[in-house]
């Protein structure tokens, strides 16, 4: 039993999907910190308030509908999203294009001329296959 624990323990999988959870909740703080220690108080200072919490409160039979706590919050949400988004998406993607145009020339200016012969002698050999079996109406294997 133990033996089948250190297994599932082990495998890569796990160990990925711990150091994610790890990182990703140092990065929550970072973000965390991001919104509101920067984007919120530079939201307060252009529209006077960081919350909408006081916003569209209605009463109904002494209950409290309370519409601006779920502004704030969708606000929140998506200065989250832009936050994450400008601060790690975009720049990974553009690194990830980059590397892979650095790649894409590396690979073209490093093209083993052996490989360079072996793919056109397969594509030769490609293009007899199909040109010999359009223009002959039966193989060996078609006659057995």
């Amino acid at each position: 039993m133990l033996t089948g624990f250190r297994d599932f323990i082990m495998k890569g999988n796990v160990v990925d999907l711990a150091v994610a959870v790890v990182i990703g909740a140092a990065f929550g703080t970072v973000i965390t910190a991001l919104v509101e220690h920067v984007l919120m108080p530079l939201i307060s200072a252009l529209v006077g308030s960081p919350s909408f919490d006081d916003f569209a409160v209605v009463e109904i039979n002494g209950n409290l509908l309370q519409f601006g706590m779920l502004l704030t919050a969708l606000v929140n949400f998506l200065l989250v999203a832009a936050a994450v988004y400008f601060t790690v998406v975009l720049p990974m993607t553009r690194y990830r294009e980059a590397l892979e145009r650095r790649r894409g020339d590396a690979a073209v200016e490093d093209v083993d001329p052996n490989l360079q012969v072996l793919h056109e002698i397969r594509d030769l050999l490609a293009e007899q296959r199909e040109t010999g079996s359009s223009g002959s109406s039966g193989s060996s294997r078609d006659r057995s």
